[in-house]
Order: structure tokens, then C-alpha cells, then sequence
């Protein structure tokens, strides 16, 4: 996320020790190193936070966010001055008590306001839901069928699970409760997805990640499962016109560990997206790994490709092009794998690159939500000969505790042109275009 408008993405890391530690906003001075902004607002607090998640919540061209709490402290929301100084909202509408994990945002009214979602793993068990009333204002929903439920939810992806233009929502549920997925039938409301093992498991899961791994123009998901202390394998499914169907071998599935953050981006720039999980608070195995995609519907155990990879319990993890060469970098949250350990430090992996080529595509929506929040966009080019079509949706939450870059990333192989690129806004609209030369930042504003 880049809070100051300056062109290089910052980062955010929330820290949540019981007693209360304050977080981390750093900035990116744009040469490869990063200042701790410990004067700015966001950074003072002494909450136990868990999650964090940032949009353009007043569509006023800058990045707001919110934190969660754990402990029964409140979820922090701040709006952004427009200089990347976020000034605390004490009136917005936002629960003063939370057990909050994952914040996430989405239009789910679709009416241009980006809202918010925030799951909880304690209190009364409800998560909540927070419609946008404009002006950096929320309004809770108490009564909406998304937070219906008393489970103890982890992790919170909103995404056009059916690829209906509208966006859906994936909640992930620990303590063997089954995971949700919530179908939008386009008038705010919402109806439950009952089929299939992507709903039906009851595996205690903690994240999910959703993309198209294998190109074919839908959303495929990984769900990261554990227990506290307890070893459990991991579930990968491949969506098929809507009906997810699991695979059940490979490296991905056959993982057994205790996966807390996840995250898919194309790492190697060949043109597929890659998967990487973090493991914490588990007996051993907590090394993370790095899972490349041979492009056939198959994964490769990578990890050997991380040059820093510690036996330490790491919690969410991000990923963005930190240093603006098209490749995409990594940001690790470490964590104390027991009470009596050590506070670990963060990782921060620069990708070393490659001869693949790129595009990034950042987006402002107009009659859409400003940062284009569930908007996706597809792009074919021919890579290795052979005509290959990619597609991005626009996020706020990646995995558990995590939210890669706002601006879509494509790995282009050895291509040199993306012969045919196309937007597909929340609001409706299609926009087109032809002919873009590879390795540049494309900006687009919504017709």
C-alpha cells in the first residue's frame, strides 16, 4: 500500500502480544530502505492488535485502514490526511469491544462505498459487518444473514467466488467449524454455498487464498488449516464453473502442519500464480513454504528458493514490488511460538528477479469504489508461443493477516506485448484495450 501517494508501496505490520505493543507503519524512501513512522497516529497505540486491512474507505483518493483487537479492546479505525498521516476516528461507528482477527474490505451493496467485514474468535462468537454511510462513517448490520452465525471465525475474503460480477464472501472457521461461503444475489443480501467439501469440511481452518491458478477465468482457493499445537493438512480447490472440486495430492494438500497466513502471487513472473503459506504456533515443522506452479495444474515445493527461512513460528505474511522492478517482494510477520520464547523479527525478502517480463495495472474507480476494491482484470498475452490469459481481482485481504498490494501484478514469461487487456469494474463496466508493451505501470481510470 503506498499511504503517501509518493509511487513506492509502504508496509504495515500490526503486533499483538497480550499486554499490548504498538505497531509498525514504515515507509519506503524509495532506494531500498524503509523508516519506522513511530510519530504517526496509526503506530502509537498499545492494543494487541492481530489484523490490519487498508482501502480509500471515504473515496477521497487516499489509503484509510483499520486494526483489529483482540482481548475484548477495540478495532482502530483511522482515516488518511492525504499525506499519509492517519488520524484516529472515534466516532465512526466501529465496535469499542472486539475479539477481531481479520478485518477485509468490500462493496457488497455495490453502491460505490467500500464496506467492512470482521471476523471474531471470541466474545459472543458473531462476527460483524459494517455498511459504509459515506464520509468515513460506518453503520453496524447486526441482523444480516453474513453474521448470523456464532463460529470462531479466522479469516475473511471478499471475491466473486462464481464469477456473477457480484462479490461474494469466505469465511474460514477454526474449532472444526465449517467454513462459509456466502453467494450475493445483488441486492445486498446473500444466500449460503452448501456444495462440496469447501464448506462441508470441518478441519479448523485459519486462511484462505483465492486465485486463478490455472488460468482458465475463475477463482480457485487454498484453505490453510490447524489446530493450536495440532498438525492438519491443507485443502486446495480448483474451480470448475462454480463447483470447487479438492485436490487431494500433490505437495500443496499433502502438507500436514499448522498454516496460519497464505498468499498466491507469481513470484517468477512465468505467467501462474504461486502459492506461499506461513506455519506458527505448532510442535515443529514451522518452516514456511514456497510452493511454485508448473503451470500443468500441478505445484513444486520451492521453499529452497527463499534465501532466509528460519525453523520460527511466523503468523501473515504480504507481498508487493517493493523496489518498483515488476518483481514482487515479501513481507513475513514472525511471531512466539510459545509464551516463554523469544520475540522473533519480521523478514523482508527482495526478490532477486529474473529475464520474465511484467505488467502492473493500478486502478482508480470513479462510479466504483475509488481504489477498485473487487474489480478484476484480465489480460492475454503469448507466452512460450502459446496464448495464455491471466486474471487479477483486486483485494483487500490476501490470507489470515495479510493483504498484498492493491495494484494488479502479471508475470509475463518471455512475452513482449499483452495483446488484449480487459477491466471489469464493480459498477458494471467493461473497458478494453490493445497492443500494451510489457514491464510497465499501466494507470487506469474507470470510464
Amino acid at each position: 500500500m503506498d499511504v503517501n501517494n509518493d509511487g513506492w508501496e509502504d508496509v504495515f505490520i500490526s503486533n499483538g502480544l497480550r499486554g499490548g505493543q504498538s505497531d509498525y507503519m514504515y515507509i519506503n524512501h524509495g532506494d531500498g530502505t524503509f523508516e519506522l513512522d513511530g510519530n504517526n497516529s496509526i503506530s502509537q497505540p498499545l492494543n494487541p492488535s492481530v489484523g490490519a486491512a487498508f482501502a480509500d474507505v471515504d473515496n477521497d483518493g487516499d489509503i484509510d485502514g483499520i486494526i483489529t483487537s483482540w482481548y475484548g479492546k477495540e478495532d482502530l479505525y483511522y482515516l488518511n490526511d492525504g499525506n499519509g498521516n492517519f488520524i484516529y476516528q472515534s466516532d465512526a461507528g466501529i465496535s469499542l469491544a472486539s475479539y477481531g482477527e481479520t478485518a477485509s474490505f468490500g462493496d457488497y451493496d455495490n453502491d460505490g462505498l467500500i464496506d467492512l467485514y470482521v471476523t471474531s474468535s471470541g466474545g459472543d462468537g458473531k462476527n460483524s459487518l459494517y455498511r459504509n454511510l459515506g464520509g468515513g462513517k460506518f453503520q453496524i448490520q447486526p441482523e444480516h444473514l453474513l453474521v448470523s452465525d456464532k463460529k470462531l471465525s479466522r479469516c475473511a475474503t471478499w471475491v466473486d467466488a462464481n464469477g456473477d460480477g457480484k462479490i461474494d464472501l469466505y469465511v474460514t472457521n477454526e474449532n472444526n467449524g465449517a467454513n462459509d461461503l456466502f453467494l450475493n444475489n445483488g441486492d445486498g443480501g446473500f444466500e449460503k454455498y452448501l456444495n462440496g467439501g469447501l464448506v462441508s469440511a470441518s478441519v479448523s481452518s485459519m486462511t484462505s487464498s483465492w486465485g486463478d491458478i490455472d488460468n482458465d477465468g475463475d477463482m480457485d482457493v487454498f484453505v490453510g488449516n490447524a489446530g493450536f499445537y495440532e498438525e492438519i493438512r491443507n485443502q486446495l480447490f480448483i474451480n470448475e464453473d462454480g463447483t470447487f472440486i479438492e485436490v487431494k495430492d500433490g505437495v500443496v494438500a499433502e502438507f500436514k502442519g499448522c498454516t496460519y497466513g497464505s498468499s498466491m502471487v507469481d513470484y517468477d513472473n512465468d505467467g501462474y500464480l504461486d502459492l506461499f503459506i506461513t506455519n506458527g504456533f505448532c510442535i515443529d515443522n514451522l518452516r514456511n513454504r514456497l510452493y511454485h506452479n508448473n503451470g500443468d495444474g500441478t505445484f513444486e515445493d520451492r521453499s529452497s528458493d527463499l534465501t532466509l527461512n528460519p525453523d520460527i513460528c511466523s503468523y501473515g505474511n504480504a507481498w508487493g514490488d517493493l523496489n518498483n522492478d515488476g518483481f514482487m517482494d515479501l513481507i513475513i510477520a514472525n511471531c512466539k511460538n510459545r509464551e516463554e520464547d523469544e520475540e522473533q523479527a519480521n523478514l523482508y525478502l527482495m526478490n532477486n528477479g529474473n529475464d520474465n517480463s511484467w505488467l502492473k495495472i493500478k486502478l482508480e474507480g470513479v462510479e466504483s469504489n475509488r481504489k477498485a476494491i473487487g474489480a478484476r482484470v484480465f489480460a492475454k498475452a503469448k507466452i512460450n508461443s502459446v496464448d495464455v490469459w491471466q486474471m487479477r481481482e483486486i483485494t483487500s485481504q490476501s490470507g489470515y493477516s495479510g493483504q498484498n498490494s492493491l495494484i494488479a501484478h502479471f508475470g509475463m514469461g518471455d512475452a513482449t506485448a499483452v495483446d488484449s487487456l480487459r477491466i471489469e469494474w464493480p459498477a458494471g463496466k467493461k473497458q478494453w484495450f490493445k497492443n500494451i508493451s510489457t514491464n510497465q505501470l499501466l494507470e487506469i481510470k474507470e470510464d
